[in-house]
């Protein structure tokens, strides 16, 4: 592929169609919910005190613009409700699942010391359907770019180094909640889900795209002192690589429900 045409599909890949907007115009409605309802935390993203007067002034998060403009950017492209609803839907249920998790054992705490804040929980579909569409772009890219349509062994291989990788990871993270049948939850299905691949070159790429994304994500929450880890890290290394293992949890579920369904059939 020259250099040209592999340009070419870059910029064609968006494909926004009239769903695209009807996605940001929900999500647009869904923060304007947030603002009005939890005022004091949207002043607390716009607004810095000043230490010496104590007066505040308006400003812009840029980091925190960044990461919602690029996650638009994302879930717009190639949009289809039909199918989008099942992502979403996963995101929002899982993300609440693991913020009781980590917010109830003291993994971390948010500013708030809400266990789990209800206002963070919006933005797990949202962070799910940017992954999902960042995971097909490498999914192209690897077979288009780099030419690994057929090397499922190197994604095999990969699969179980990355993934065994970060479950030890894991278990050093949450041994101080060892006594919490949260954790041991936690570490039980991250156990069956990665014993039972499925698809390892889908689940690879999808913990790569999470964990790409999740990065900024934690940069921010934690620079900006919305959550705080216990390790006091801005942010640990498991808490960015969790947000990619959480979405290959969500695209699991989202498979084994669909098999449900067919079998139902």
């Amino acid at each position: 592929m020259t250099k040209q045409s592999f340009l070419r599909q870059v910029v064609s890949v968006p494909q926004w169609t009239r769903h695209s907007f009807y996605l940001l115009g929900g999500c647009l409605v869904v923060m304007g919910l947030i603002a009005c309802f939890w005022w004091p935390l949207a002043r607390h993203a716009l607004v810095v005190e000043d230490g010496w007067s104590g007066d505040g002034r308006w400003h812009l998060d840029w980091l925190l613009a960044g990461n919602f403009l690029a996650m638009f950017l994302l879930i717009m492209a190639k949009a289809d409700l039909r199918a989008d609803w099942n992502v979403a839907l996963a995101g929002l249920a899982g993300g609440l699942a693991i913020e009781c998790w980590g917010t109830q054992t003291n993994l971390w705490t948010y500013y708030t010391a809400e266990r789990p804040p209800f206002w963070i929980i919006p933005a797990w579909p949202v962070s799910t359907l940017a992954i999902d569409r960042l995971t097909r772009l490498l999914n192209w890219a690897a077979a288009n770019r780099m030419g690994l349509v057929g090397s499922d062994r190197c994604f095999r291989v990969a699969y179980w180094i990355v993934f065994a990788g970060f479950y030890a990871l894991m278990a050093r993270f949450v041994a101080p909640t060892w006594d919490k049948s949260l954790s041991w939850a936690a570490m039980i299905v991250c156990a069956l889900i990665i014993l039972t691949p499925t698809n390892p070159r889908w689940a690879t790429l999808t913990f790569v795209a999470g964990s790409g994304l999740g990065y900024f994500l934690e940069r921010w929450g934690t620079t900006r002192e919305c959550w705080t880890y216990y390790t006091g890290q801005t942010p640990p290394l498991f808490a960015v690589l969790a947000h990619g293992m959480a979405c290959v949890a969500f695209w699991r579920v989202r498979a084994l429900a669909r098999g449900l369904r067919l079998g139902r059939r």
